[in-house]
């Protein structure tokens, strides 16, 4: 039996839960609705989790084989980074983006599911494929909720409003998404070697996924030599994004993706 069946129920409770706490922060309290915000962000993001685990148990290898299992793991991560920065610096707008996202992220899902089935072919058999993929999503889903306070920052920027705080946050998401994504190019290259016999052999892939590091380096840069800058680094920061998307999934539909060994994760 296929366990997918059982996808959207579990999709439906975490959305729910989700809808609850962006209509908690809408409602007009005295009351603290800190606890309950988190509360039923937390269930929705536990759901997803339970399913992913139950998931991997039944077809028995990790769920990260396609692209539909890798939007599975963003619905996972993104509550999580929600929650993080609301906790810390209590942005609304950006726990309700990663929300939203997830939401986005389950209704494709939904809509065009995978086929999901048990088999992993033989160059997926690592030890560091859990690793390598595992910390590619996060960082990804870490520099996702950077751009989109880029994006927010050039908004503010131009009506006058920017306070240093924006930047502030999309350098705490750069710098620790920066450091998973690092460990991802590290863990890919030890992939390599293993399956390939060599660490770098500039498939097209591999080369997006060096571009999209250097596009967050450069920003990085920029920060520390330009430090007073605004303008140019959030935009920077927007077009980098742009970069890890076609790196993510935009590379796949270029030419060089026939000659590429990393088609195999879209099928």
């Amino acid at each position: 039996m296929n366990y997918w069946i059982y996808f959207s129920h579990y999709a439906l409770v975490a959305i729910i839960c989700w809808l609850i706490c962006m209509l908690l922060q809408v409602v007009k309290s005295t009351r603290n609705k800190t606890v309950p915000i988190l509360l039923f962000a937390t269930l929705g993001g536990l759901a997803m989790v339970l399913f992913t685990y139950n998931l991997w148990q039944h077809l028995g290898r990790p769920p990260m084989r396609t692209l539909g299992e890798t939007r599975l793991w963003y619905a996972v991560f993104l509550p999580i980074i929600g929650v993080i920065t609301y906790t810390r610096w209590k942005y609304k707008w950006l726990l309700n983006y990663s929300l939203v996202m997830a939401t986005v992220f389950l209704t494709i899902n939904y809509l065009n599911p995978d086929t999901y089935n048990k088999a992993l072919m033989p160059a997926l058999q690592s030890i560091w494929f859990v690793p390598h993929v595992l910390v590619y999503i996060f960082s990804y889903a870490l520099l996702a909720a950077s751009s989109i306070v880029a994006c927010y920052g050039l908004y503010e920027y131009y009506r006058g409003t920017y306070k240093d705080a924006i930047l502030q946050l999309a350098n705490n998401l750069v710098y620790v998404g920066f450091g998973f994504l690092s460990l991802g190019l590290l863990f890919g290259a030890l992939w390599a070697k293993e399956a390939w016999g060599h660490y770098w052999t500039w498939d097209p892939k591999e080369t997006w996924a060096m571009l999209t590091w250097l596009g967050y380096l450069i920003y990085i840069h920029m920060r520390y030599r330009y430090p007073d800058s605004i303008k140019p680094v959030l935009i920077t920061l927007a077009l980098a994004f742009v970069v890890l998307l076609l790196c993510w999934f935009g590379v796949n539909y270029m030419p060089s993706a026939a000659q590429s060994v990393h088609t195999y994760s879209n099928t």
